[in-house]
């Protein structure tokens, strides 16, 4: 199978590795300016891992003419900037892969619904879902993953090239569910962040359990499936970005608690706009995402965000 992986980050690069791993023809495009993509072009590795012989490098877009399946892995924002450059080269009948996590803020767009809007109706789109870190899956640390589509055969012939004794991937059957479950997973870790920052880490098991219900309710009023929320694509990546040294939206909202400068990209910062936005057009209460929300972007005390969720209505724990 010819692949082209566009983005040339830390999971981008993980992608393309593992990918040629598993005996595909792999091309990895960045830009020619990123610093990723240059140290590539140096000596073909980044801090984290070092890209065999075999993995194509290129910094010209039209790379993806020749791939069957174009694999996408960059900030989500920037998902339809990437598309408007894409449709320079008309692609057709190719399959489409977004390893990204994230809703796009201004539009309240999954990441699915924005390549369907940009590609010809011949492509078909997927998404690559679930926990894992760059430097577990590098050293032979295995994992589950999710690969879901809507179409069916798209999906079965992925799981079926892609999986591994390294990646144990399973057929997902809620679009939905999945890409707001794996987006709103990325918020979480940012709240879990603010209980190291403030020393409350062992409340971390209760806002797993309550940020699963709150993400259900949202998943299922987007109209997807509830028990989403609690598989791989969302409560089965918590461990990996709750409680892990490398979780970047863990450590940024640590960081933000503290004070502290964080140089990386943590996408529960501009996912809980899309989430807030989504929440207030269809009426749900999703009070630990308003609360990262009010921390964040208004200045709210993280400990008088931890008071107002104590001092809410007592309910039943499941309605």
């Amino acid at each position: 199978m010819k692949i082209t992986v566009i983005g040339p980050g830390r999971w981008g690069s993980l992608i393309t590795w593992y990918l040629d791993t598993r005996h595909h023809d792999v091309t990895l495009y960045g830009l020619k300016e990123s610093k990723e993509m240059q140290g590539f072009l140096k000596d073909r590795k980044n801090s984290l891992l070092t890209l065999p012989q075999s993995v194509k490098l290129s910094t010209d877009l039209s790379c993806i003419e020749e791939a069957e399946v174009v694999v996408i892995s960059i900030p989500s924002q920037a998902l339809q900037g990437l598309f408007e450059e894409i449709n320079q080269y008309s692609p057709k009948n190719k399959i489409f892969v977004l390893c990204m996590k994230g809703i796009e803020i201004s539009t309240g767009r999954r990441l699915s619904e924005i390549a369907k809007d940009n590609l010809d109706p011949s492509n078909k789109v997927a998404v690559w879902i679930g926990p894992g870190h760059v430097q577990e899956f590098y050293h032979g640390i295995p994992n589950c993953m999710v690969i879901d589509s809507e179409d069916q055969e798209v999906k079965l012939r992925l799981v079926n090239e892609f999986s591994s004794k390294l990646i144990r991937f399973y057929y997902g059957n809620d679009m939905i569910g999945n890409e707001i479950g794996a987006a709103a997973k990325n918020v979480i870790g940012i709240a879990a962040g603010f209980l190291d920052g403030v020393g409350l880490s062992s409340l971390k098991g209760a806002l797993m359990a309550r940020g699963t219900r709150e993400v259900a309710r949202l998943i299922g009023a987007k109209g997807g499936n509830e028990v989403s929320a609690y598989g791989l694509c969302h409560l089965g990546d918590y461990e990996a970005t709750v409680f892990s040294k490398y979780s970047h939206n863990r450590q940024f909202g640590e960081s933000f608690v503290k004070g502290e400068e964080f140089g990386q990209l943590a996408e529960g910062y501009y996912t809980v706009k899309a989430l807030v936005n989504m929440g207030n057009e269809l009426g749900i209460e999703l009070p630990i995402c308003n609360r990262v929300y009010e921390v964040l972007y208004e200045g709210k005390p993280v400990m008088q965000a931890l008071d107002e969720l104590f001092d809410r209505a007592l309910t039943a724990e499941f309605e």
